[in-house]
């Protein structure tokens, strides 16, 4: 299934590039995913970071920058120093970035870089590890495949296991309610309601139940800790608004009950829950959001082989699926696909998603 005929299509730009040139693709990559995100603040900010960069001026953090040893596309390395940047403006210790935020025409490279120059020491440490880019709104994908795997004959009560939970708001799906094209899921009085702007039909209408959700991560977040949850706000781009909200919401839930997140690598997490017996008429499947990049090719590898093995000996009665939400960045937008067992063990693209749930565009039947 490929793309819409009206999608504008991007330069094809190779995730784990590093090198020469690479710093400054993975920059000019991520404003122009931000613009056709409609992120236009966050835009500005990371393309004044790279205008910084590439400047006279040095300091530990950008010589950090210029000289990254990894994939910094694939390590999301504009987003890292974005994510710090934005905390400084929401703790209220760099009022200058004021402007900015607000959507102001002004100087936005003589503003970044005063920031960074004046904030070096708390800007540092963001660039030790990769963005917790935790959004309820991708669930309704999640949600979606579900409904689309019950269609295809898989038992209809879902085993669910994320990798790269974060602060697990995803893992809190089955408490949310969900108006997907008309087809309406979950509990009665939900925490929070998503109704993603639908292209195309609808997807199946079936009766579903999560039995079970559990995740891991390398970092856990607590959103029942103001500190952490802060740092996970950091990284939501200010123009969502709505994101802010959810993020609340996911707090409330959490303080009610929290997710079952165990601090893990995805390869070991996913070879430990395979190994664990499945009771019969439940479908085990494996989810995950804008993580898949961030996953070291090592466990990539051994999470293939462990699903593989596992959908090898899966049955109609204990059947396994894989869903996943992940970057094109051809065309900037976020792939919805699904692969199950036994049968049906080819991926399939169910459809093309907003970064953050925004709006999908379903392709499945």
């Amino acid at each position: 299934m490929g793309t819409s005929d009206d999608r504008p299509k991007y330069e094809f730009v190779d995730m784990d590039s590093s090198g020469e040139g690479a710093v400054r693709t993975a920059f000019t990559n991520q404003v122009a995913y931000c613009e056709a995100n409609g992120a236009p603040i966050t835009a500005r900010i990371v393309a004044a970071i790279l205008a910084v960069v590439e400047g006279e001026r040095s300091n530990a953090l950008i010589e950090r920058i210029r000289g990254w040893h990894g994939a910094p596309l694939a390590d999301a390395l504009p987003l890292r120093v974005a994510g710090g940047i934005h905390s400084l403006h929401l703790s209220g210790d760099a009022p200058e970035l004021m402007p900015i935020y607000r959507g102001i025409p002004a100087a936005d490279t003589d503003i970044v870089e005063q920031v960074i120059f004046g904030h070096e020491a708390q800007l540092l440490p963001w660039l030790d590890g990769p963005p917790q880019t935790n959004e309820a709104g991708r669930s309704s994908n999640f949600i979606a495949a579900m409904l689309w795997l019950a269609s295809e004959g898989l038992p209809a009560r879902f085993e669910c296991l994320e990798l790269g939970s974060s602060a697990g708001i995803n893992l809190m799906l089955d408490r949310y309610g969900y108006d997907l094209g008309g087809v309406e899921v979950g509990p009665a009085n939900p925490v929070m309601t998503f109704k993603p702007e639908w292209k195309g039909n609808p997807p199946p209408d079936e009766a579903i139940e999560i039995v079970s959700a559990k995740g891991c991560d390398v970092a856990p977040v607590d959103l029942t800790d103001p500190a952490q949850a802060l740092r996970l706000k950091a990284y939501i781009w200010p123009e969502h608004t709505v994101r802010f909200e959810r993020i609340e919401a996911a707090i409330r839930a959490a303080s009610d009950k929290k997710p079952d997140i165990l601090k893990m690598n995805a390869a070991a997490f996913v070879e430990a829950e395979l190994a664990k017996p499945q009771a019969e008429g439940t479908t085990r499947v494996l989810m995950h959001s804008i993580v898949w990049q961030y996953v070291p090719k090592d466990q990539q590898q051994r999470i293939v082989a462990a699903m593989e093995k596992a959908g090898a000996r899966a049955s109609a009665d204990t059947p396994l699926a894989w869903v996943s939400v992940e970057a094109d960045r051809t065309v900037h937008r976020h792939v919805l696909k699904v692969r199950y067992w036994p049968g049906g063990d080819e991926e399939v693209q169910l459809g093309w998603s907003h970064a953050h749930g925004a709006d999908i565009e379903w392709l499945g039947a």
